[in-house]
């Protein structure tokens, strides 16, 4: 069953956080991750406060997308967010076949 990575994020160092988005794709790929949405148009209609950016990228399995955030590559990655943006994110399993 598909999971998909679900992630609010404010950026306050847009220039480093490049150095995260450079590498985290890589890391995605390496667990079939595709990416659906990324930091385009939203708009929040209940609940708040609204991010910069979201994100969803969807994967194959709930244990495929928990083990791209746990891998190596993706740690090594996310190293370059620390401190220069806030995310929340979270992985939620899909319904159905």
């Amino acid at each position: 069953m598909k999971a998909y990575w679900i992630a609010h994020v404010d950026v306050t160092d847009p220039d480093q956080y490049c150095q995260y988005t450079q590498r985290a794709p890589a890391a995605f790929a390496l667990y079939g991750g595709r990416m659906l949405a990324r930091g385009g148009r939203s708009e929040a209609l209940e609940g708040g406060p609204m991010r910069q950016r979201n994100v969803v990228i969807e994967f194959d399995s709930y244990e495929q997308a928990l083990a791209c955030y746990h891998s190596e590559h993706y740690q090594e990655a996310k190293l370059h967010r620390e401190g220069v943006a806030r995310a929340e994110i979270i992985i939620v399993e899909g319904v159905g076949p």
